[in-house]
């Protein structure tokens, strides 16, 4: 009739609608992106927990490097791989049997002797030391030359004028020297407070190759990309439920009036 007037709701996209293939599909993906994600979080603690050990520096005699109270990472390691340069963790029994800090300046076959201009020698260099304490010498009373023995490491801490390291073993039957197989870990890291990974001791490389960096920097990037992709695959679906919202509320308007 002519006065009539009816209305329609518009067709929901006809048979033509791709919506629920491509939500399916996207469920797919976020649950992948899920599952990846916890997989590099899970796996990224896990490597840790299996390369690094966390030590508490009871100590100032690191610092500025690693201040008392510092929490630090520590790789675990061989003591043959141990270089020049590094700040290791170690237990020696003539050194009161518990765990310390200190930095290696020499290995088996150096001379060290201090000091000349202020500055440490080894095996004739003079070694440029960059994390002491601003304008404090390398050791402030100094020490003959000691030949290092093969298999064994020379100590110092960076906080000289308080350090009990190889210098205050001098006397022993060892020269102060520390076996290598005495090191438990080379520190890499300090993460309270968080200073970040420990400076190149790039003074040392005159005398040969430093250490590699270790894993600490790759395992926190597994950590990182980890969460993202778990908290992204599971905002997938508050996402994708609010858009189907509003278009559902753009479908429901009326077609038109005849």
């Amino acid at each position: 009739m002519g006065g009539e007037s009816t209305t329609r709701p518009a067709p929901r996209g006809g048979g033509t609608h791709q919506g629920p293939v491509g939500s399916r599909a996207g469920q797919r993906l976020s649950g992948l992106a899920v599952a990846l994600g916890l997989v590099l979080f899970l796996g990224g603690f896990a490597w840790a927990a299996v390369v690094y050990r966390p030590y508490t520096v009871p100590t100032g005699s690191m610092s500025p490097t690693i201040d008392a109270g510092a929490r630090v990472l520590a790789q675990r390691v061989d003591g043959a791989e141990v270089r020049r340069g590094d700040v290791v963790v170690f237990k020696d029994a003539t050194w009161a049997d518990m765990p310390m800090i200190k930095r290696v300046v020499a290995v088996g076959g150096d001379t060290v002797s201090c000091c000349r201009d202020g500055r440490l020698k080894v095996s004739g260099k003079e070694i440029d030391e960059p994390y002491l304490p601003r304008g404090e010498a390398a050791e402030s009373g100094g020490f003959p030359t000691v030949t290092v023995p093969e298999g064994r490491l020379f100590l110092l801490g960076d906080e000289r004028g308080s350090s009990v390291d190889s210098t205050a073993h001098l006397t022993d039957a060892a020269d102060g020297t520390v076996a290598r197989g005495a090191v438990e870990a080379r520190v890499d890291a300090v993460v309270w407070p968080m200073n970040g990974t420990l400076q190149r001791p790039t003074g040392f490389e005159k005398l040969g190759a430093l250490s590699p960096s270790g894993p600490l920097r790759t395992i926190v990037a597994l950590v990182v990309a980890g969460a993202v992709l778990v908290l992204g695959g599971a905002a997938y679906g508050p996402i994708a439920k609010r858009a189907g919202a509003g278009r559902g509320r753009t479908d429901a308007e009326p077609a038109g009036v005849r």
